[in-house]
């Protein structure tokens, strides 16, 4: 055990940690959005149907999603040092594979990879400085990462937008072979700057748990997603079928956590009326977000057929305002309660995706679309820290990091499940238009890749209310 003011990290290595932890939870950050980006340009290099552009994104977020309570257990069972370098080292290695794909197929695979990487690099992040910094410097160590973690994050998909509109062919394997430098420079720190830290225990992680998570939530994902076609849906004989193993391995997991000494998702939290509550909403809103965030920009590039810097541009409101205003409205939230500022910012971004689905037929960039995206960005800001607020104020002080890590890995579930099923609502949205091939395939087809959309942007607002009303009606205060 350390002293209040020692740690395994001598004074002069902790700015190393601060730098190697920021670069790290950067990558893993940033990846999500500029490949949403990037999509269209992909889609027509690898000649590659909408059902393998959703299994691109879905591939690392399945990972990503059912291993990351997994990877917080590791770091704390191996050294979280060593752990943070080995996520570190998978994710590099498979974005070098990503950047030498010569299929969608191999893509997919190599996505999956970066998704196990970044389970580990996610959580290890914060745990590293958290383990780092004693406790009256941990705060404001806290402080730096988040605001540069907010900077870095903003600025990540700018540049790469501002390289995918470079008219070089295949310019996209650009987008994850830079992660190469950078991660190597996070990697040097790890190994030359910052000494190993002892495990916390000699328990082995969840193994099995993890297992069984990735296997059913991969299945109920493909069964939402189809067979990777044309993107219009799955057959009623394959949603049933992998539906039905899905389920099945999600009642085992389930049957697991209940009997394993240490489960990466400890089940009687739910018991907790607000738990339940925060968590309920959290998949609803951010099944929502991740919808719109998928499927937009490729209407946006494929359908109005603006640029790829400009389409980030459309969404730098939401990184700027949860950067300069989630800390504020954390605050806020301590003074009244987190329960109207999630109904609130709940409201406020299904208002958003509602005036998307109204307005994307007039193709108007500047004076409707970056609007309603600021509209959406302050709604989520009002929401990101409160919501973390709900969801520790729920449970008892000893609970608050597992409860924190399944939020987390409830936020990256929803945008698995949202991306997997709103294939087939934009397809069919698209189809009924009169679209030609199937969803983003085409240049020509504005009017319904719209109308694709559109439907998309619905559902998505009605999730939105129904976040609203889960925490009028369930949380407290």
């Amino acid at each position: 055990m350390t002293s209040a003011a020692q740690t395994f990290c001598p004074v002069a290595s902790r700015k190393y940690v601060l730098v190697a932890a920021v670069i790290g939870s950067a990558m893993g950050f940033i990846d999500g959005t500029v490949v949403s980006i990037a999509i269209p340009a992909i889609r027509a290099d690898l000649s590659a149907s909408l059902g393998q552009m959703q299994w691109v994104n879905n591939a690392y977020m399945l990972t990503l999603s059912a291993l990351i309570l997994l990877g917080g257990a590791a770091g704390d069972r191996y050294g979280v040092v060593r752990l943070f370098g080995l996520g570190i080292l998978l994710f590099v290695a498979a974005s070098v594979a990503c950047a030498l794909a010569p299929n969608a197929e191999f893509l997919i695979a190599a996505r999956g990879l970066q998704g196990i990487g970044a389970a580990a690099m996610v959580p290890g992040s914060l745990a590293l400085i958290s383990k780092a910094y004693p406790q009256a410097e941990r705060g404001a160590a806290i402080g730096i990462w988040a605001a540069a973690s907010a900077v870095t994050t903003a600025l990540g998909p700018a540049v790469g937008g501002a390289v995918l509109s470079l008219d070089i062919p295949g310019i996209w394997r650009a987008i994850f072979a830079i992660n190469l430098p950078i991660g190597a420079i996070a990697f040097a720190l790890l190994w030359w700057r910052i000494p190993r830290d002892a495990p916390d225990t000699s328990e082995a992680p969840d193994y099995l748990g993890g297992l069984l998570a990735t296997l059913g939530l991969g299945a109920l994902a493909w069964a939402m997603t189809g067979r990777g076609g044309d993107g219009d849906g799955p057959a009623l004989e394959h949603l049933l079928w992998f539906g039905s193993i899905g389920l099945m391995l999600t009642a085992a997991f389930l049957w697991v956590e209940t009997r394993a000494r240490r489960p990466m998702m400890p089940l009687r939290l739910f018991a907790l009326p607000g738990f339940a509550a925060a968590n309920a909403l959290t998949f609803a809103l951010y099944f929502a977000l991740s919808a719109v965030l998928f499927f937009l920009p490729m209407t946006l590039v494929t359908g109005w057929g603006i640029s790829e810097f400009q389409t980030i541009l459309a969404f730098a409101p939401l990184s700027i305002f949860i950067g300069l205003l989630s800390s504020r409205f954390g605050r806020l939230a301590d003074r009244i309660g987190p329960k109207p500022l999630i109904a609130l910012g709940s409201l406020l971004a299904g208002l958003a995706f509602a005036g998307l689905a109204l307005t994307v037929a007039a193709q108007d960039f500047w004076g409707q679309l970056l609007p309603l995206s600021a509209l959406m960005g302050l709604g989520m800001a009002l929401v990101v820290a409160p919501l973390s607020a709900a969801v520790m104020g729920a449970v008892a002080y000893h609970d608050t990091g597992a409860a924190s890590g399944i939020n987390n890995a409830m936020s990256r579930i929803s945008g698995l499940f949202a991306v997997a099923s709103m294939g087939g609502v934009a397809a069919y949205g698209y189809g009924q238009a009169g679209g030609m091939g199937s969803f983003g395939e085409f240049t020509q087809n504005a009017a319904a890749m719209n109308a694709g959309f559109a439907l998309v942007a619905w559902w998505a607002a009605g999730l939105s209310l129904l976040s609203a009303l889960i925490a009028l009606v369930f949380l407290r205060r």
